[in-house]
């Protein structure tokens, strides 16, 4: 099944010029001229991306809201079409996740979509459920004891499953199950999110390791058709890193809040690591803080800038691949408590705009003592 992308756009150049750039990348692309024919058919069909031009900003928020307010789109990909850097906090602020610049070339236009259409692929697999029946053992804190029945459709983020006695809360709940041709069971805290008159639960995973992570979702990727496996992942430049996280510069960054797979590689060494983004500046680059959750994962990174101060200059290789998109914020676990003044950048000084952050970056970088008392106060 084709990515299908809606343009909410009345300039035919532009459209002429996405049309090109959606067919080099495979993408099925219909358009709307106005608000009200944007806003029914988001109502009524499914897009794995809208882009909206943004010269009149009323009528793009309106579509953006449409976009997340429909069932079938709230997980879409937002593109905003704008008139200069100038326009790219109020572009973000009525929902974008990302921007392009007019005039628009069908170069940059593409360049810029690889991204968009990664985390495209990305989110339709995380949030596509499979008809599948397997037995699931449901183990409730309330004192209900345990259950035994049988999923109807399973996701990277949960199932779905006949659910006789409902617990009065929607914790304390843990599953146990084993996916279609694996030996391994897979056993995670959980919580209800939804039932109905039918007697059917929606069951969502909390707190799920990275093995039942990556067991899951390559389980997934073995039931998609060949178009969706992932894009190659990005390759980006390190300009700056520290154990919480890491600056990379890259003509198309991802989203803030995009969950992403990092690979670092230098010489014999390669370190993969786990982050989100907290900056993002449109044909920068990003800043990407660290899901450290256990000392192994800290220790490793600590590995790698060791091998980067003491190496021979070699450039390290860096390839980020997207896991997601979060709408909400989620603050991030760490192990430890020190201050990393390259986070606490990221932090207080993500809505600076891309050359007065870069200066920021490169202050800390020159004299990090300096830097980090600036930061901190």
């Amino acid at each position: 099944m084709s990515l299908r992308c809606l343009v909410a756009c009345s300039d035919e150049k532009i459209i002429r010029i996405l049309r090109r750039v959606m067919g080099d990348l495979e993408i099925e692309m219909e358009t709307c001229p106005d608000a009200e024919s944007a806003v029914y058919r988001l109502s009524r069909k499914r897009f794995e991306a809208v882009i909206v031009d943004c010269a009149e900003e009323e009528i793009a928020a309106q579509v953006l809201k449409s976009t997340r307010c429909a069932p079938c789109n709230k997980r879409a990909v937002a593109v905003a079409l704008i008139d200069g850097q100038k326009l790219v906090r109020s572009a973000f602020s009525l929902g974008a996740h990302f921007v392009l610049y007019k005039p628009l070339s069908t170069e940059r236009a593409k360049n810029s979509f690889r991204a968009a259409r990664a985390l495209m692929k990305r989110e339709r697999r995380r949030n596509a459920r499979i008809a599948v029946q397997v037995p699931v053992k449901l183990t409730l804190s309330n004192g209900d004891g345990h259950q035994q029945t049988t999923t109807s459709d399973i996701s990277e983020g949960g199932l779905s499953v006949r659910f006789s006695r409902r617990s009065k809360t929607s914790n304390g709940l843990r599953v146990q199950f084993t996916l279609p041709g694996s030996s391994q069971p897979i056993e995670c805290a959980a919580q209800f999110a939804w039932e109905n008159v039918d007697g059917v639960a929606g069951v969502r995973f909390v707190d799920v390791s990275e093995d039942v992570s990556k067991q899951l979702k390559e389980w997934m990727l073995t039931q998609s058709p060949e178009g969706d496996r992932d894009d190659p992942p990005t390759v980006c430049k390190l300009t700056d890193l520290s154990l919480g996280g890491c600056y990379l510069a890259v003509t198309a960054p991802f989203p803030v809040r995009t969950r992403l797979v990092l690979t670092m590689r230098l010489s014999q060494i390669e370190v993969q690591t786990r982050g989100v983004v907290r900056v993002m500046h449109p044909e920068v680059g990003m800043g990407v803080e660290f899901s450290q959750k256990t000392q192994a994962q800290k220790d490793n990174v600590d590995k790698f800038i060791k091998a980067l101060v003491n190496g021979d200059g070699q450039s390290p290789q860096l390839l980020v691949e997207p896991d997601g998109l979060e709408e909400i914020e989620v603050e991030e676990s760490r192990v430890g408590d020190a201050y990393d003044p390259l986070i606490d950048l990221f932090h207080k000084k993500s809505n600076l705009p891309a050359e007065a952050f870069l200066h920021e970056l490169r202050t800390q970088r020159q004299n990090p003592q300096a830097a980090a008392a600036a930061t901190s106060n």
